[in-house]
């Protein structure tokens, strides 16, 4: 179902997507995609390849890092802001080609930093750089705001050898401003559009991460997740996502909504480049606490965990009340399971969901309150010309023409109501969706499980920039996003040529395992595939 809706709702019966047919832009026995494609010709020479194609090109001399990074940049000026036209850079990077050639001068001394040297990656535009670029969450009111330093991943990303290509856009705030925002747009970046359908949502709040990386904009992408803004994104956009356990990721130099349950995370095409790119992103840093929970528990090569006959023996505990709903989607779903079967996985019917029906409201009010206290602390230090949550709210009332064309800030609003977090109101929340953390963990004991699986959210539904997102069914987010706990999503297949995406979820620091799964799974289902850039459903 719809996130905020879960959320503010809690409303978990909703999850069999009864509503799908009846939202969705036209009925599913009249679409047709026959002569409804887009006019776009994609031959870019760089489609699907991955870190490891990419490395063995520059070691072998037939490409540099620069003329990678020169490809990507005409690809996002003939498919981003020209063409299907996705809107998913929100801004890039000037010195993306000094880095570029940096790396390829170290590569010529003999200098490698690892798997990521040179290669192009975009990051979300709530990640602070300490560059030429902006960091705005893509609020104006946070417009022209250039952070003095690299958030902590940047800075990590940079260590590596990434060379960050530029920021994309996202649901503005994070998806946390509006009860009816439309995932994707942002007051800065305008409206992201989904790859394989350009009139459906990309999904939030990484959309622009998201669509970029599936759209072959970049090799890898990084976005964020407060809940589901990894997971759903990667699910609807067709591609691997993964939510790290929190405290995997330093979250410092981020723009926040929550310190308990916020974590950035890997958007990449395979399971084997999520596996890279989060390897790269792990280290404890002292600006952010809880990463020092990760202390031992934390690797920087996940690679190790990727085998083909890893679901052999696994116990997989499916999410029974993912069996009813849309029959398209259902129809994935149990496709999925039977190839976990043939793998080799011990498929074990269980019922998560309906044991966090009360828990949703009390998420919303711990958000609230984390946001406030998050995003006041981060903008009393940023350049940016608001310093606070009222200062933002102030600066959208008077700019409400550009700020607020479509829906307004009522979520911004009441999280400024709410107190400190001292306030027993928030104390009683927290206490309430930390119970999440037993749930999960007293399931998989119970009926010693490897993993939890479901359907990561349902396939992308239409764009409505006046209504706001609409419920498309299927959402597995909250329990792994209160828990704080990781979850991958892996390609599952189509519906009407919209991805659904596969989830699996696992308790704190269970990372290699679930890679081991995912990477499985995806080897053997092999269900990813290139957008087509379709205009609409609806047929001309």
């Amino acid at each position: 179902m719809n996130r905020r809706s879960f959320i503010k709702n809690s409303s978990v019966v909703s999850l069999s997507a009864s509503t799908l047919t009846v939202a969705a832009c036209s009925s599913p026995k009249q679409t047709s995609t026959e002569n409804n494609s887009s006019d776009f010709t994609d031959d870019f020479e760089l489609n699907e390849v991955t870190i490891g194609d990419l490395q063995k090109k520059m070691q072998s001399g037939q490409y540099t890092a620069a003329a990678i990074t020169q490809l990507y940049l005409d690809r996002i000026k003939v498919i981003d802001k020209q063409g299907p036209s996705l809107n998913s850079v929100i801004e890039l990077n000037p010195d993306a080609l000094t880095i570029a050639n940096a790396m390829d001068q170290e590569r010529k001394a003999g200098k490698l930093r690892g798997p990521l040297h040179g290669i192009p990656i975009l990051i979300k535009d709530n990640i602070d750089t300490g560059d030429q670029m902006m960091t705005t969450a893509g609020a104006l009111a946070l417009d022209g705001h250039k952070a003095t330093n690299d958030a902590f991943v940047a800075q990590k990303l940079r260590d590596a050898g990434a060379v960050i290509l530029g920021k994309t856009n996202l649901s503005e705030w994070a998806n946390f401003r509006s009860t009816r925002s439309s995932s994707g747009w942002s007051s800065r970046g305008g409206q992201t559009r989904n790859p394989f359908v350009l009139d459906r949502s990309p999904c939030g709040s990484s959309s622009g991460s998201g669509s970029a990386v599936s759209a072959n904009l970049c090799t890898v992408a990084v976005g964020t997740e407060t809940d589901g803004s990894v997971i759903a994104p990667a699910s609807f956009c067709g591609v691997v996502g993964i939510k790290p356990t929190v405290g995997l990721v330093s979250r410092s130099g981020i723009i926040p909504i929550s310190k308990t349950q916020d974590t950035a995370g890997p958007m990449t095409r395979t399971v084997t480049d999520a596996a890279i790119l989060l390897g790269a992103m792990t280290g404890i840093d002292p600006a952010d606490a809880v990463t020092a929970e990760s202390q031992g528990k934390a690797l920087t090569d996940y690679s190790q965990f990727l085998r083909a006959d890893g679901l052999s023996g696994k116990r997989i505990g499916v999410e029974k009340s993912f069996l009813k709903g849309h029959e398209g989607v259902v129809g994935l779903f149990r496709q999925a399971i039977d190839v976990l079967k043939k793998q080799g996985a011990v498929i074990v019917e269980v019922e998560l969901l309906n044991q966090f029906s009360s828990i949703g409201g009390a998420e919303f009010t711990v958000l609230q309150y984390e946001f406030k206290d998050g995003v006041n602390q981060y903008l009393a230090s940023a350049n940016a010309v608001v310093k606070s949550l009222a200062e933002v709210i102030a600066y959208n009332r008077k700019n409400e023409a550009k700020a607020m064309p479509f829906f307004k800030q009522e979520t911004l609003e009441s999280s400024e109501a709410k107190g400190g977090l001292t306030s027993k109101e928030y104390t009683d929340a927290l206490a309430k969706t930390r119970t999440s953390r037993q749930l999960i963990d007293k399931l998989m004991a119970s009926v010693k499980l490897d993993a939890i699986c479901g359907t990561s959210i349902g396939f992308a539904g239409c764009i409505d920039l006046v209504n706001g997102d609409y419920d498309t069914g299927f959402y597995f987010c909250p329990p792994a996003a209160m828990a704080g706990y990781p979850h991958i999503t892996v390609p599952m297949g189509t519906v009407h040529g919209l991805p659904v995406g596969l989830s699996f979820i696992a308790s704190a620091y269970q990372e290699g395992p679930l890679l081991t799964i995912g990477y499985a799974y995806e080897q053997a289902s092999k269900k990813r595939i290139r957008p087509p850039f379709t205009r609409s459903l609806i047929p001309d």
